[in-house]
Parts: C-alpha cells; sequence; structure tokens
C-alpha cells in the first residue's frame, strides 16, 4: 500500500512540476520574442505589418507548447498508464 501511495505521490509532483517549468520557459519566451518585435517596430516602422503577424504566429506556438505540457501532466494524472502496472505489483508483494 506504501508503494501505491509513493506512486501516486510521485505522479502529483511530477505533473505539478511539468506544466510549471512549462509555464515558466513559455512566458519567458513570449516575453522575448514580444521584446525583440517592439524593438523592430521602433526600429523600422514601415514594416510593421509583417512584424506584428510573424510576432502573434510565434506567440501562439509558444503558448501551444505550455497547452501540451497541461495535456500531458493531466495524462499523469488521471490516465497514467503506469497505474494498472503498478497496482498490479503491489497485488503480488507480500
Amino acid at each position: 500500500m506504501q508503494s501505491a501511495i509513493l506512486f501516486f505521490s510521485i505522479s502529483i509532483v511530477t505533473a505539478g512540476l511539468t506544466i510549471a517549468l512549462a509555464v515558466l520557459g513559455a512566458s519567458a519566451a513570449q516575453g522575448k520574442a514580444a521584446s525583440t518585435a517592439f524593438e523592430a517596430m521602433a526600429r523600422q516602422p514601415e514594416s510593421q505589418g509583417g512584424i506584428s503577424g510573424s510576432l502573434i504566429l510565434s506567440l501562439a506556438l509558444i503558448e501551444s507548447l505550455a497547452i501540451y505540457a497541461l495535456a500531458i501532466s493531466f495524462v499523469i494524472l488521471f490516465a497514467n498508464p503506469f497505474t494498472a502496472s503498478v497496482l498490479n505489483l503491489i497485488k503480488t508483494l507480500p
């Protein structure tokens, strides 16, 4: 029984760390992308349309990585593929 508690505790911590690290990385990348785009628009105002379009696309792609991490953490929490194996292993232990 202790093994099951340990397994589920580690799963919860792993899911939390996954989303925390993904959000930190995504927010840093979005800040850097926006900063660079605004600098470029300040230097060349005539190219603002192309830069803002590229910025929106890159921000969407960066945000999708955070959403993928959220999906992975949901899988770890609610549909963990190792749950059945761990529970079967625990049943066989004396």
